[in-house]
């Protein structure tokens, strides 16, 4: 599988965004994708996730503001993010894996390279 992301930038406070992931292969449907960040000189952190039943996890204190999406027909699994916060900076990862169930035992087998998301003040 080989994931690409799409739709940083760099943007003002209380913008959205909407980033794209594209999912080669056909075996999408059958896996769990998820969006990760990593801001500078700190860890990566889980966003988002939805499993191919369309069940979502998101991370704790998110307010609301990013809900996950797919669309089988394009393969593509999306990040929406409301009122984007200065730190919201960060590089953003989509992630897949054929796991059944959120989150992954062994973790997500698949990485694409991120977008970078800039918010300004």
């Amino acid at each position: 599988v080989q994931l690409q992301a799409s739709g940083g930038g760099l943007v003002q406070a209380g913008a959205s965004l909407r980033l794209s992931c594209v999912a080669s292969g056909r075996t999408f449907s059958s896996y769990v994708m998820g969006w990760f960040r990593q801001a500078p000189g700190k860890e990566r952190e889980f966003v988002a996730a939805i499993t191919r039943r369309d069940d979502k996890y998101y991370a704790e204190n998110r307010e609301g503001r990013f809900t996950i999406s797919r669309d089988y027909a394009k393969n593509t699994v999306y990040l929406q993010i409301e009122s984007l916060k200065p730190e919201d900076t960060a590089d953003y990862f989509c992630a897949a894996d054929p796991s059944l169930i959120w989150p992954p035992p062994g973790g997500m087998d698949y990485w694409g390279k991120g977008t970078q998301v800039t918010v300004s003040s």
